[in-house]
């Protein structure tokens, strides 16, 4: 069983990496009373297959001092249940800087202390917390997507960096942009099917439109720099920390020349190693 105890100081991003954890198959509780956290731990024990990945979140908030904390810790290693400790922290410009914008209160910041005070007041009381932690994440310069790649880093499954699924979709503009979509390729100046009768009733999968396509030079020629750019930003995305990829191929109507774009990407992206989804949203439409 995994049990990581989040820990760190106010407006360091506890609750983004509690949300990360969760993602990743975790059962998180937060703002867990100390004194609670050896019977939930009990529970787990004793619930094998159902709570084998436990995240919980205890830090400042109310004022508390952390003896309970560390008696609880004390009756987790006498109940031989491993536990790891993972802290995460930020200067004091990032995390005064980041209240002031969310314009929240923070937790210290009582009967006419400053937040600055609060802050350091904070940082004192955690101390001996932050010196017994098996992981410590300092939150000042990472992104969310950093942040969440350092998560999936220290507690992913094996080879969970390189799993980012990528789905490719193809569609109409006439019908609207995909709302989902991170990347949007306009292939509309590629030479159009639809205004030879014979092809009209085709779709981008085809033969007849492959080859019609494909025999043009300015499609061979947007391919390879669509693979270019995809072999450039995939690593990207992965190392950013992004878990799942969709790439938008638009034409007119989202029947022919998005459709064969977006299967030949499909494939590139395939053969690149990455789990990839291929869809035709408007494929079938009238």
């Amino acid at each position: 069983m995994e049990f990581i105890i989040v820990s760190g100081l106010s407006g360091a991003g506890k609750s983004k990496v509690a949300s990360f954890l969760e993602d990743m198959g975790f059962y998180c509780v937060d703002n867990l009373p100390a004194p609670l956290i050896p019977p939930l731990a009990q529970l787990c024990m004793a619930s094998p297959g159902k709570y084998d990945r436990v995240a919980l979140v205890t830090d400042i908030r109310g004022g508390q001092t952390f003896d309970g904390l560390f008696d609880a810790l004390d009756q987790l290693e006498a109940m031989e249940c491993g536990h790891k400790i993972l802290f995460v922290e930020a200067d004091a410009p990032t995390i005064i800087k980041r209240y002031k914008e969310t314009r929240r209160s923070h937790p210290l910041a009582k009967n006419g202390r400053a937040l600055p005070q609060a802050v350091e007041m904070e940082r004192m009381a955690l101390a001996e917390v932050r010196r017994r932690a098996e992981y410590i994440v300092d939150t000042t310069a990472l992104s969310t997507a950093k942040l969440k790649g350092e998560i999936l880093r220290l507690f992913g499954a094996p080879g969970a960096l390189s799993e980012m699924g990528v789905s490719v979709v193809s569609f109409g503009f006439k019908y609207g942009i995909p709302i989902e979509a991170d990347l949007v390729f306009d292939v509309r100046c590629l030479p159009n099917p639809y205004y030879i009768a014979e092809l009209r009733d085709h779709t981008g999968l085809d033969e007849d439109i492959r080859a019609f396509l494909s025999g043009y030079r300015q499609t061979g020629d947007l391919l390879e720099r669509l693979e270019d750019l995809l072999s450039f930003l995939l690593p990207l995305y992965v190392e950013e920390g992004k878990t799942a990829l969709v790439i938008a191929v638009g034409c007119t109507g989202g029947r022919h020349r998005s459709v064969f774009v977006t299967h030949a990407l499909a494939d590139f992206v395939r053969r690149k190693g990455y789990h990839v989804s291929e869809n035709h949203r408007d494929m079938t439409r009238a």
